[in-house]
């Protein structure tokens, strides 16, 4: 993580102001929850945003991405306005997802955004249905799709890459191991806790990445993008990373031992990469200070716009929701 940035300063500070987008706005939701202007369910992805950051930015604009619950970082990357998203984690109709969805099920066809799934392994399917459909219509997009560690133990995760390395499918199965299912530590809960090693035996190829290292995200991610859309089959990447916060705003966190979370923030991505700009003369302090002014006064405009957002009236709360079939009289 100390190496040298590699990047012209244009995009190195891009990645930065991503990163800085990403912290802010999860910080800014946790606030919201405390008021009770966010409800349901809420995952924070603080202490990850290099993930997201560094694989989103390898990939082209019009290829798929499929995120978990804690995706509210890969949606705003991919290219959905923050303000749709905070109208959705508000529940108002001009959200993402019209404000049906909420926080777990960020949603947005134009950006190629194929949600947000609150069920574990949900999006491995899909991805591998978008891949496929992609390749018989002769199209060159690839599907990436992102989980955690825990979805290794469902058995959609088998059948996804299974079907992946016989169709030599166009996936980039991008899975983020912050050691923890919920509350369950990985060693805890799998017999194999050497996840390229569990991906390999399908016969696909793997790599573990430092999720910590928005740099080392990137370059991974490149040479992983470039195999699959030269037709080479899907590809596994490990990003090895961790949550600073617990699994959701409802988790007393009892089950890891806090000088285990104070030791990973030492390794935090975005203080980490900064040093390392500013060691490279690529960022001043005065720099970052208006990057940051930049992204709170984006965070606070997202605020106001699902402020001065409206619930979905009364008589829509069936719409999309049941549809009679023809000749068969509606029933209430």
């Amino acid at each position: 993580m100390n190496a040298p940035v590699p990047y012209a300063r244009d995009f190195a500070l891009v990645l930065l102001r991503d990163m800085l987008r990403i912290r802010r706005l999860e910080e800014r939701a946790a606030e919201l929850y405390g008021q009770a202007k966010i409800r349901g369910f809420l995952h924070l992805y603080i202490g990850e945003e290099a993930v997201a950051v560094g694989a989103l930015h390898a990939l082209a604009p019009d290829d798929a991405v499929l995120a978990t619950y804690r995706e509210h970082a890969h949606a705003l990357i991919q290219g959905v306005p923050m303000t749709t998203i905070m109208a959705e984690m508000y529940g108002k109709q001009e959200g993402c997802s019209r404000g049906r969805g909420g926080s777990m099920h960020l949603f947005d066809a134009k950006t190629r955004f194929f949600g947000g799934n609150a069920i574990v392994a949900g999006g491995l399917p899909l991805a591998v249905g978008l891949a496929l459909a992609e390749r018989m219509q002769g199209g060159t997009r690839l599907s990436a799709c992102f989980f955690g560690e825990g979805a290794m133990a469902e058995g959609a995760f088998h059948e996804a890459l299974n079907l992946a390395v016989l169709w030599q499918l166009p996936v980039l199965f991008c899975c983020e191991n912050n050691l923890y299912a919920m509350g369950t530590a990985l060693a805890r809960s799998q017999s194999q806790t050497d996840l390229c090693a569990k991906a390999g035996a399908y016969k696909i190829t793997t790599q573990a990445v430092d999720g910590m290292d928005v740099v080392a995200v990137h370059q991974a991610t490149r040479v992983a993008v470039e195999q699959v859309r030269a037709g080479q089959g899907p590809y596994f990447l490990e990003y090895q990373t961790y949550r600073f916060r617990a699994h959701s705003m409802f988790d007393p966190e009892l089950y890891r031992d806090k000088a285990e979370v104070e030791q990973w923030k030492e390794r935090g991505p975005i203080h980490s990469y900064s040093a390392r700009l500013k060691a490279q003369g690529l960022l001043d302090e005065q720099t970052f200070l208006a990057i940051a002014a930049e992204v709170e006064q984006e965070v606070e405009a997202a605020v106001a716009y699902a402020e001065a957002g409206s619930l979905e009236p009364l008589e829509d709360l069936c719409r999309d929701v049941y549809t009679a079939a023809a000749g068969v009289e509606d029933r209430p």
